[in-house]
Order: structure tokens, then sequence, then C-alpha cells
């Protein structure tokens, strides 16, 4: 993601469609059994983690980019809706993002690519926090994004000492928390952004002393080595390749 704009507006990449693993052959191979139903409709959830620069003045330009990101790559797939919640911390965000693994996987490409595209990113050090594949619904009916103004002895975590991996799960464990408070509340089905469901639920949302933790776990995986998995082919190694005992056991002896 980039700042550079051409015309007042921030230029927006071109998805991209490219893999060649056996994933990408599986999913094809299913497409033309079934062009119309299976392959249209499953639903996968992505949420990643970042730092917001510090040369970033007004939050609210991030959310304006994903917005004008969002109608481009709906333009691109059209018929993929685009649902989630982006919420923007003083200087650090979680974004949850409900769509098809095609919009997705444009996102965490546009991820990748931010840096190499512009001299002043947007987002810094962005970290994949899950993939969900095949989910049966939705927690949000639409995408929005919320600037949190909460004071900061409530954005404030406190010191966590159990190992990173029971703190990943935590962190999921308070973000999908929030995602069916969303689905469940008459008021959040017309604002995931309002104010007013925050307040009622402050627990739920993730210090952001957790979010810098995070970021700096190593289990995690960036944008670009979640990617190199995915677009990678896979090499398999099968039985009738191995051979016992060695070949050379069998060169005749002088």
């Amino acid at each position: 993601m980039e700042a550079n704009k051409q015309g007042g507006k921030t230029k927006q990449p071109v998805p991209q469609k490219v893999g060649n693993s056996l994933y990408h052959h599986l999913l094809d191979k299913r497409a033309l059994l079934n062009p119309k139903e299976e392959m249209r409709f499953l639903l996968h959830r992505l949420i990643f983690i970042a730092k917001i620069s510090p040369e970033l003045a007004d939050r609210r330009t991030l959310g304006g980019y994903y917005e004008r990101l969002y109608q481009n790559l709906q333009r691109y797939y059209p018929g993929v809706g685009i649902t989630g919640l982006l919420l923007l911390y003083p200087s650090q965000m979680v974004h949850m993002v409900e769509s098809s693994s095609d919009v997705l996987y444009s996102i965490l490409r546009d991820l990748r690519d931010a840096e190499s595209r512009s001299h002043s990113p947007l987002i810094l050090e962005p970290k994949v926090l899950v993939m969900s594949h095949d989910i049966p619904h939705r927690l949000f009916q639409q995408w929005t994004y919320k600037v949190l103004s909460i004071p900061s002895s409530r954005i404030t975590g406190q010191e966590h000492e159990e190992p990173t991996g029971e703190l990943i799960l935590e962190s999921l464990s308070v973000l999908l928390k929030l995602g069916m408070h969303f689905l469940t509340s008459p008021k959040a089905s017309k604002n995931s952004a309002d104010s007013a469901v925050f307040d009622k639920v402050p627990e739920l949302i993730l210090p952001e002393d957790t979010i810098k933790i995070l970021l700096k776990c190593k289990q995690l995986l960036t944008p670009e080595e979640y990617l190199k998995s995915y677009d990678g082919p896979l090499d398999v190694m099968l039985d009738s390749e191995f051979v016992w005992p060695p070949a050379e056991h069998f060169l005749p002896l002088d």
C-alpha cells in the first residue's frame, strides 16, 4: 500500500491471479466440475496486524485507502462481497476481512508489495494472525473501520507472562468474540463502527500493547512468507523415488 497520489487519488494496485501449486490445480478442477455453485460461495477470513506509519497524520487516510482498494477488488471479482472491521489504534492496527480466497490473497499481495511501491507506506511490518478457510458464516454485515480514541488506560495491556502461542490464541478468541458481538447486536448490523457498541464491550477490544508483542512474534508469518507457501509449487517425494539399499551398495567390488 502506498501514500503516493496522482490527481488527488491514491493509486490502487491491479489484482493479479497467480499460482501454480497443487492447491491451485485442485481449485481449477473443482471450478470445472461445479462452476456455478461450490466455488462461488466459499468464504474465508483473514486477520492481520501491523504498525501504523508514524508519518501518517490522519489515521482515517488508512481507512479510506482500504475502502478504495475493496471497491477496486469488487469490480475485479464481481459478485464477491467483502465484509469486516478495521480497528485503528494510535500506533497499531487490527484488520479482519471476510471474502473469497482470491480477494484475501490480493490483499496479502498488496501488503507484500507496499514498501516496494512507495517510500512512504501507510503501514509497517504487517503479520498474518490467521487465515481461516471455508468458514460457515460472516461475522460482519459490511466492511467498516473505526479510529479508536479510547483513553490510554483502556488500550494499554498488562505484561503477558503466558507463552506466545497462548497469547495468539487468546487474541484470536477476543477478536472473534468481538465479531460475534457485532453479529448478534441489532445496532452493529447497521453500523459496525458505532461507538456505542465499543463502549458496551471494552473487554473485547484487544489491548494495543498485546498487538505490539504479537508483531514481534516469530511464529507469525509476514505476508511475503505466507504467500511463498501459497504460491510456490508443491514438491512431493513419491515412495518409488526411495531406493534401499543405496545404489552404491550394488557397485562391483574391485
